[in-house]
């Protein structure tokens, strides 16, 4: 990993997570690992690999899962729901849709990209 990239870890095998993965390789800047370890061995992996994100379906996590991730210091927490195609970052903040724009501003710190209706007709 070079100095000016942050790493994220996209947990599960999900079609979604599929999906969000093979967006977010495309980023340049942003180097993506896939992790499929049970749930007592993620922490480990996470301290192993210092990632700034963890991206996860939120439809297969169980809540006292995520609340063991709460204690990785400076880590993004950013769930998929499926259903409603939304990410939902534990910092507080929500991106406004599931696309690899969104999720690598929220990764990098500047915030979800531009949520403007016509957002979608410029290819973005």
């Amino acid at each position: 990993m070079n100095a000016y990239q942050r790493r994220a870890i996209v947990y599960g095998d999900s079609l979604i997570l599929e999906g969000v993965r093979a967006s977010l390789v495309k980023c340049p800047g942003l180097e993506v690992l896939v992790l499929h370890q049970p749930p007592e061995k993620l922490p480990d992996e996470l301290r192993a690999h210092c990632p700034a994100a963890l991206i996860f379906d939120m439809g297969a996590i169980q809540p006292e899962f995520l609340l063991a991730l709460f204690q990785q210091p400076g880590l993004l927490l950013i769930g998929i729901d499926p259903e409603t195609h939304r990410a939902l970052v534990w910092s507080g903040r929500q991106a406004a849709a599931v696309d690899a724009a969104d999720l690598v501003q929220v990764i990098v710190g500047a915030g979800p990209a531009d949520p403007s209706p016509d957002r979608g007709s410029n290819g973005g």
